[in-house]
């Protein structure tokens, strides 16, 4: 099974490449993606978020699933929803669990990309899948949450990284 890298793994902090190849190795990849957020309950994984450095993730949160590849975000509603955040690859040192803080996120989004198929895919999402797309989109362009924090917030987070 896949590693979750954690912050401090450069491949986190780089922009993910287009993904070009469309074959078995990707599907596999696909599948290797959701078996490892399912052993660590997570919500969404990004390519990064497993030292693959291609623009690709999946989902499974709300009663919604999939994976989108090389998906392109649009924000639709403006309007910044607070709410708790956490992420797989920004653990708590000792519990090894995820470190959740408030962040603000656009209210609605649509994310359109492709699938293990090459098949277009667009979703329009609001609430925690919406959260989730621009959370696991972020990790794509080399971004964390916690870059979205306060700078004291970020730095108490980071002591506990």
């Amino acid at each position: 099974m896949r590693e979750i890298r954690v912050i401090g793994d450069p491949v986190l902090r780089t922009p993910a490449e287009p993904v070009t190849d469309f074959d078995r190795e990707l599907r596999r990849l696909i599948d290797e993606m959701f078996q490892a957020m399912y052993a660590v309950d997570g919500v969404g994984l990004a390519g990064p978020q497993i030292g693959v450095s291609r623009r690709l993730f999946v989902y499974d949160i709300s009663g919604r699933k999939g994976h989108l590849v090389n998906p392109v975000l649009t924000v639709d509603d403006e309007e910044e929803v607070l709410d708790e955040e956490g992420c797989l690859s920004v653990p708590d040192r000792r519990t090894r669990l995820p470190i959740y803080a408030p962040v603000g996120r656009a209210a609605g989004v649509t994310v359109e990309g492709l699938d293990r198929l090459q098949r277009p895919v667009r979703v329009k999402a609001r609430g925690s899948l919406a959260r989730c797309f621009q959370h696991e989109t972020e990790h794509l362009d080399g971004k964390l949450y916690v870059d979205r924090l306060p700078k004291d917030e970020a730095r108490k987070i980071m002591l506990r990284a």
